[in-house]
């Protein structure tokens, strides 16, 4: 056995985290109230949220420094535990770099024990199906070496498909990779965004409309979905439930419907870079997927 640790960006609901002993290590982010954590999605009122920055607040956020990662693996190291850490992409954050950072250091005062860490490539539940396949794995009795080596590999599979209520917040935060592919010239143009190889956002195709987005984000689903009857598809949504609801049909109602379809909130450290109206589509597909 050994422990799994992520990152709040993992976006996973906390009854789960709870239900399968996953430590969460936290994002901070800064709002006029100043320096705070979401370390309980159940209790996150997104619409507050949300409805905040629509009005104005600015939000900032932070990658997590090396000594958090200390703080928190080095009981568990301690205790004799080996640790498998699952995290933000490095594309959009530095904290992978700190976990690296971590690692090493209390890898020379745990010589003995196993410190493996997996950059997902992925943020929200994109991040968290990678968890999920961890928790699958363990419980199959796969060592933390096979589990490390799966998730590596499955990481290339999950494809990561969203939308945006305003470009000016991925803008601000530098998280866009080709913004001047994603800017429309014409009114109500939606961009599709994804992640790419490297785990960076970028616009793959504008669209006229959000409903339009929605239909066009559940065929990309249906085109690159595989083995959607085992599979669990998340979705996740910045205060915008109505068109998480409509895009859950188009799936269910597609010729390839998911085993599951588990929605969330996006939580406010990765939902402040999105912004207010983002709507997120992850799920399994080949290797290839993020080239397509």
């Amino acid at each position: 056995m050994f422990r799994i640790v992520t990152d709040t960006s993992s976006n996973l609901p906390t009854a789960y985290l709870q239900a399968e002993n996953i430590t969460v290590i936290p994002f901070t982010f800064h709002t006029e109230s100043g320096e705070q954590s979401c370390m309980d999605t159940a209790t996150f009122d997104a619409k507050a949220f949300y409805t905040a920055m629509r009005n104005g607040e600015k939000v900032t956020t932070s990658q997590i420094p090396p000594q958090r990662f200390v703080d928190y693996l080095h009981p568990m190291l301690e205790n004799g535990e080996d640790v498998l850490f699952v995290s933000m992409s490095s594309g959009i954050s530095g904290s992978y770099a700190s976990s690296k950072i971590a690692a090493n250091q209390l890898q020379e005062e745990f010589p003995e024990r196993k410190i493996l860490t997996v950059d997902t490539y992925s943020a929200s539940l994109a991040e968290g199906l990678v968890v999920m396949h961890a928790v699958e794995c363990r419980e199959k009795g796969m060592s933390i070496d096979e589990t490390y080596t799966l998730l590596r590999a499955l990481r290339h599979r999950i494809a990561q498909i969203f939308t945006v209520g305003d470009l000016r917040y991925l803008k601000r935060t530098g998280r866009l990779s080709n913004l001047e592919a994603a800017v429309g010239t014409v009114l109500q143009i939606k961009p599709l965004l994804k992640g790419d190889p490297e785990g960076k956002i970028v616009c793959f195709a504008k669209v006229r409309g959000r409903q339009r987005a929605i239909e066009e984000m559940a065929k990309r689903y249906e085109a690159l979905v595989v083995e959607p009857e085992a599979q669990t598809v998340c979705i996740s949504h910045a205060d915008c439930e109505p068109d998480a609801q409509i895009l859950a049909n188009l799936l269910r109602r597609s010729t390839k419907p998911p085993k599951e379809i588990l929605t969330v909130d996006y939580e406010p450290v990765t939902g402040s870079h999105v912004g207010p109206g983002a709507l997120a589509l992850f799920f399994l597909s080949d290797e290839n997927v993020r080239n397509i």
